[in-house]
């Protein structure tokens, strides 16, 4: 098993979020593996059955753990949310003796929310886990592979590529087309299922909700509901345009990022394709996953940083905005070439002249750094450590 990158705390309960596939059962099992834990996993039909029926069950249990059983583990407690009200209880109760702590983990709070669970009102740290990033496959990582194939742990470790091309296939299919329907997320399945299909496509792409809206039989509120849904199941996340002022900020149209290569690929029906350097489609997955991979980095840094594009009336572009608080504003192009020239980054070098309190950067696979103007040109990798988004 790879090590994760992200931190948690075993000194606080937490919940642990993260699409199906990322990896939660086993990073939990691996953080408390040489102690003893209660563990009710609510995938297994018997364990939901029981605590769906009688949610005093959980109390039982807990009454007749061992003494030194100090941690607690719902795996995927969004299934049984009115479980929640007895972890509350159980916190607060454990305080005046011994405390107890919970690990709930769970593909999305949104049903949480929905339905008014008690999120534990600050008792509980949240967690998000994500597929596995280039620092966490270290040396298995391939930067083709996991443009290609995308970086889910399960697609990672197998060898053979039909059966990876099956295991997304099966993902798409019962997964984000039926188990997000048996979540109660939606009533109404085949737009979804058109609308993911069309998302794919558009992936990294502005959102244009009516053309998306058209395409899918569905409603421009429907289609935006649709992308929440998305986001709230880390399924993917919203990539807002930069303003320095906020309110102007929400007046244009995101784009959206799927959270794993292969997966959107899978929806795209392009599993079968190869990706072929120096075309755009090969650009425009490396964006896409770099994009990706520094959303996934921060957030496990918990740095605060906050990531954006621009795009001016004239179309012209920057590709990610990343602020970074006590730092520049990072002004970050990201091309796909193996050589990077003067020509490719005059448009970066203007937007660096008209925003002097920021800082230019071009990240690509040239593996020579190199300084044009204004901008600092880096290999991604080393692109990355420099904008503080991960360790050296």
């Amino acid at each position: 098993m790879y090590r994760r990158a992200i931190n948690i705390s075993k000194n606080y309960s937490f919940f642990l979020f993260g699409a199906r596939g990322t990896g939660k059962s086993s990073l939990i099992r691996e953080l408390f593996a040489e102690e003893s834990t209660l563990f009710i996993d609510l995938l297994r039909p018997a364990e939901f059955d029981l605590l769906n029926r009688d949610p005093e069950e959980l109390s039982r249990r807990i009454a007749a753990r061992e003494s030194s059983t100090r941690w607690i583990v719902l795996d995927e407690v969004q299934r049984i949310p009115k479980l929640l009200n007895l972890v509350h209880f159980h916190i607060e109760e454990s305080k005046q003796s011994d405390p107890l702590f919970f690990a709930l983990t769970g593909s999305s709070a949104r049903k949480l929310k929905r339905g008014s669970a008690n999120l534990l009102a600050g008792r509980a740290i949240t967690y998000s886990l994500f597929p596995l990033t280039h620092t966490e496959l270290g040396s298995d990582f391939d930067l083709s592979h996991v443009l290609h194939w995308g970086s889910l742990p399960e697609v990672s470790n197998q060898p053979d590529h039909e059966l990876k091309k099956k295991i997304l296939q099966s993902y798409t299919h019962t997964y984000l087309k039926e188990e997000v329907q048996a979540e109660q997320l939606i009533r109404a399945l085949d737009p979804f299922h058109r609308f993911l299909s069309v998302a794919a496509q558009m992936n990294g792409k502005i959102i244009n909700y009516s053309a998306l809206a058209r395409e899918c039989g569905a409603s421009d509120s429907s289609v935006r509901e649709y992308f929440q849904i998305l986001e709230d199941t880390l399924l993917g996340f919203h990539l807002p345009p930069f303003h320095r002022s906020v309110r102007k900020r929400q007046r244009q149209n995101p784009r959206f990022y799927l959270f794993d290569n292969g997966v959107q690929r899978a929806l795209a029906n392009l599993l079968t394709i190869p990706l072929s350097p120096r075309t755009s489609a090969y650009g425009d997955a490396f964006e896409s996953w770099l994009i990706s991979e520094v959303h996934r980095l921060i957030h496990y840094a918990e740095n605060d940083f906050i990531l954006s594009y621009l795009r001016t009336k004239d179309d012209a572009e920057i590709d990610l905005i990343i602020e970074r608080p006590g730092m520049k504003t990072a002004l970050v192009e990201i091309k796909s070439t193996n050589e990077v020239t003067p020509e490719s980054l005059a448009t970066l070098n203007r937007f660096a002249k008209d925003m002097p309190d920021c800082a230019a950067y071009c990240l690509s696979q040239d593996p020579h750094p190199k300084k044009i103007e204004l901008v600092t040109a880096l290999p991604w990798q080393k692109g990355l450590q420099e904008l503080g988004v991960c360790p050296e």
